[in-house]
């Protein structure tokens, strides 16, 4: 999560600020809560980026977009199964069925897909 205490201290006011501005959105605090939810994760933000430079080069080549690309794709297409599948029928079991359908597709990309793309130009191989 965090590798010092600048990021540590940064992903802490990332959050602070993400639960404030869902506050704000849902309606406890109002406009005020929203607004400095919004000013904290803009500081938060603008810490990961100055420190970025600070953490050194990234010990991995360069993975294949494309496979990338096709992994978020299918992962996208399960949870859109889920998704549409919760509305297409009223039956427990069809809603049932059609959530399993779209987290195996969901798995497929998440244990077959993504991982062949990451592992292609691999630093070890």
């Amino acid at each position: 999560m965090a590798a010092n205490k600048q990021q540590g201290s940064s992903l802490t006011l990332f959050m602070i600020g993400f639960t404030a501005v869902g506050a704000g959105l849902a309606g406890y605090g109002g406009i005020a809560v929203l607004a400095i939810g919004v000013v904290l994760i803009g500081v938060a933000l603008w810490r990961f980026f100055s420190i970025k430079p600070l953490e050194g080069k990234v010990a991995l080549k360069d993975q294949p977009a494309v496979t990338k690309l096709a992994g978020l794709i299918v992962n996208l297409a399960g949870w859109g199964i889920v998704v549409f599948s919760l509305h297409m029928t009223k039956s427990v079991g069809g809603r049932m069925g059609g959530a399993i359908l779209g987290l195996l597709v969901s798995l497929v990309s998440l244990i077959v897909i993504l991982p062949g793309a990451c592992n292609k130009n691999a630093i070890w191989k």
